[in-house]
């Protein structure tokens, strides 16, 4: 099985439980939540997943695409167009997680199922995330 869908959002890294000292418990922040929504409906979206999940190996690919800030001039855009590194925040890892962990349940069984995994960060002309998983 191969899924191969895109996000247009910003990409987000997870962000670490908080603690409510009202409820004495841990949540998850509304900004991660937020996101992992989005991926989740953006891969039902594309595929129907009534069928069972996979329990298989899978490998992951994650293209992480972001705009250069507006308040560049013309000519600096379209230098870090064409450059590959984007070596802002936030981190690589922290952005696979919020996506591997919005999949649960959809495309896999449990996250732990990754055992190949590869996070690009680029610039582009929107903000958007590629996300390749196909089982091993």
């Amino acid at each position: 099985m191969k899924y191969k869908f895109e996000i247009h959002e910003k990409a987000i890294g997870k962000e670490r439980p908080r603690y409510s000292s009202k409820t004495h418990r841990m949540y998850t922040p509304k900004r991660t939540s937020t996101f992992e929504e989005k991926v989740r409906s953006a891969f039902l979206e594309k595929y129907n997943t009534a069928t069972e999940v996979s329990t298989k190996a899978f490998k992951a690919k994650i293209i992480a695409i972001f705009e250069p800030p507006k308040s560049l001039s013309k000519k600096k855009k379209e230098e870090l167009l064409y450059q590959i590194n984007y070596t802002k925040r936030p981190d690589a890892d922290n952005i696979a997680k919020a996506i591997l962990d919005a999949l649960n349940g959809l495309a896999y069984k449990d996250d732990s199922q990754v055992s190949a995994l590869l996070v690009l960060k680029d610039y582009g002309e929107e903000n958007r995330i590629l996300v390749e998983l196909e089982e091993i």
